[in-house]
């Protein structure tokens, strides 16, 4: 699941994660993830706040369907959601896979 994450993370940022902790609860796998800033991301910032965020949002959007659809079909795992949840300013992102109860 780890090397899942940090694929995507390449994929569409350019690099993986500096830091990446798991944990398990019963059906949740939270992943605790710390993120490289960007340097598109800073010049973003400092010329149109809000359009930063709606990438921001975006993106995080965008990672949570191909997790999802890369967990599920290489891992063959029923997911029942895939929540996260960035912050810009420190970089950090948590994102819990939430699996089906049988």
């Amino acid at each position: 699941m780890c090397q899942y994450y940090n694929e995507i993370s390449k994929e569409l940022f350019g690099f993986g994660t500096t830091l990446l902790r798991v944990t398990i609860d019963q059906n949740i796998v939270t992943f605790y993830a710390k993120h490289r800033r960007s340097p598109r991301s800073d010049a973003l910032e400092g010329e149109a706040p809000g359009l930063k965020l709606e990438v921001d949002f975006r993106m995080s959007v965008l990672y949570k369907k191909k997790f999802r659809e890369k967990l599920e079909q290489h891992m063959g795992l029923p997911i029942e959601a895939v929540l996260r949840d960035y912050d810009a300013s420190t970089q950090w992102a948590i994102t819990n896979v939430i699996l089906e109860q049988a």
